[in-house]
């Protein structure tokens, strides 16, 4: 949870600790990410980054590990999303008929993660990131916490929640590609979403099908 300073008095110093090294975070990766867009991924230097950031490099290594990381810390805050989803499910709820909800909600309200997003700005970031293999290589480390996370929040033993959970959000990863895909030919985020709230359901109902304990 991402603690915002409202806090008690005990707490208070805590949060605005917490409330600075996240805004910190956010200024690198957006500083990182204009360079990104504006020269290419490979042309630019970490150490371009810190100095358009006014950070050493060694001040940026301590919060972004790896220079992927500075574009893809944009996924950080979806890392637990499916699990989060799951675990504060409504009661009568299945966890895939609240991955669902979620899913088309998404769609519904054009989240970038869903792919169905026609924003400039938007769509340029989406192009940094699946036209850089580097990226993408580096995208599965997050798909991979994602994944763990969720077969947490599942039932069932170890091995069958890892399984239902790399199934489910395979499917929501495809969707979401072929979302951008669409997008990126040039066509309006709002004219695919009848399509792409179809095929999302007709996704969720396979799925459904073949992990009966989940739906």
């Amino acid at each position: 949870m991402r603690m915002t300073g409202e806090t008690n008095a005990a707490a208070g110093p805590v949060g605005l600790r917490q409330l600075k090294k996240q805004r910190t975070y956010e200024a690198i990766s957006d500083a990182a990410i204009a360079l990104f867009l504006e020269r290419g991924f490979e042309k630019v230097s970490v150490a371009e980054v810190a100095a358009a950031a006014e950070i050493s490099k060694p001040t940026l290594f301590r919060y972004f590990p790896a220079k992927e990381d500075l574009v893809l810390h944009r996924f950080a805050d979806h890392e637990d999303e499916a699990a989060r989803v799951v675990a504060d499910r409504p009661g009568g709820h299945s966890p895939l008929a609240a991955l669902r909800a979620r899913f088309l909600e998404g769609l519904t309200r054009h989240d970038p993660v869903t792919g169905l997003n026609d924003a400039p700005e938007v769509l340029a970031f989406h192009q940094l990131l699946y036209g850089t293999p580097s990226l993408v290589a580096r995208l599965y480390a997050y798909q991979d916490r994602s994944e763990r996370a969720l077969a947490d929040a599942l039932d069932g033993g170890p091995l069958e929640a890892r399984l239902a959970a790399a199934q489910i959000l395979a499917v929501q990863r495809v969707l979401a590609l072929e979302n951008w895909r669409r997008v990126d030919a040039g066509e309006r985020a709002r004219d695919i979403h009848p399509d792409a709230a179809r095929e999302a359901n007709r996704a969720f109902d396979q799925l459904g099908s073949g992990l009966p304990r989940y739906a």
